[in-house]
């Protein structure tokens, strides 16, 4: 059977982000952590030993595959700064649009530092990720 390896942890995000090799990355994600805590509402945890995510919603897909993930989160990585957005919207791709310089996977957006994006409209990714995703995913 298959076992989720990014579950939310009790280590510390402060610890995590202190880790982190590069000062500007650090510098970097306690501003993201300031973003994501005021627009979410939510408290940082940790997912796993890298992502902090905001939040939390249970999935359960058609295969029958279940678990939890955050609303929304990052992870300063030693290439470039994950983004965790929910996937499926089409908004979300209208506002990356207007981001700034970034790169997207499926589910990731990468960026290499917040002084490249657009503060107010990943304030808005915040905000439609956890709206979409609540109502998707409604708590039982």
């Amino acid at each position: 059977m298959y076992v989720l390896k990014t579950k939310e942890t009790d280590n510390s995000v402060i610890e995590f982000i202190e880790s982190v090799d590069s000062a500007k990355k650090r510098e970097d994600a306690y501003k993201l952590l300031d973003i994501f805590t005021e627009t979410s509402g939510y408290e940082a945890k940790m997912w796993g030993p890298s992502i902090i995510g905001f939040g939390t919603y249970h999935y359960k897909y058609a295969s029958g595959h279940e678990g939890d993930a955050p609303l929304v989160g990052f992870s300063p990585r030693k290439a470039k700064i994950s983004l965790y957005f929910a996937t499926g919207d089409t908004k979300r791709e209208e506002l990356l649009k207007r981001f700034g310089k970034h790169t997207s996977g499926k589910a990731c957006v990468y960026i290499n530092k917040v002084t490249d994006i657009n503060e107010a409209v990943l304030r808005e990714l915040i905000q439609q990720s956890i709206e979409f995703l609540q109502e998707m995913y409604p708590k039982q």
